[in-house]
């Protein structure tokens, strides 16, 4: 017990030092096919490793609640199998969102929003928020996600609109 009780003050200590309980990526692009199209492809999980240079693999039922399997290529390299990852919302033409984690402690929510614009094409906006006390320890360089996502962006327009 008194090594527990030593134990705690460091790892306040490490939390306060390293105090980052927020990051987000935030990227968006102009699609030139409608909300519908842009959805039907994101939520063909299967066909992602044809296109998708960032989530490589993602494989699930495609029902909310489910677990989905999420294996992600980063530009710099790292190849990451994300743990724990359920879809949390699949709004046919609106929205697909996924995300895991115990929340206050590390947690990550990735969006896909999509927004029909007047030309009849769509807005989508990628984004993800990583929140928790230990967000500040993982491996999550901002600018080489943002990179990622922003490669995927620019896959999934060119696989829509061909």
């Amino acid at each position: 017990m008194k090594r527990l009780a030593r134990f705690l003050p460091l790892l306040a200590a490490a939390v306060l030092a390293n105090c980052t309980t927020r990051k987000t990526i935030d990227t968006s692009i102009n699609i030139n096919a409608t909300p519908c199209a842009v959805y039907d492809t994101l939520a063909a999980f299967d066909s992602y490793p044809s296109w998708n240079p960032y989530h490589v693999r993602v494989a699930g039922s495609g029902v909310p609640g489910e677990p989905l399997e999420v294996r992600v290529a980063r530009p710099d390299g790292v190849v990451v199998d994300v743990p724990h990852v359920t879809l949390l919302e699949a709004k046919p033409c609106r929205a697909l969102v996924w995300g895991g984690g115990i929340t206050g402690i590390f947690r990550g929510e990735h969006r896909f929003d999509l927004r029909p614009r007047a030309d009849g094409g769509t807005h989508l906006s990628h984004t993800e928020v990583f929140s928790g006390l230990f967000i500040g320890f993982a491996d999550l360089p901002v600018p080489v996600l943002t990179e990622g996502y922003a490669l995927m962006n620019e896959a999934l327009r060119k696989k829509v609109e061909q």
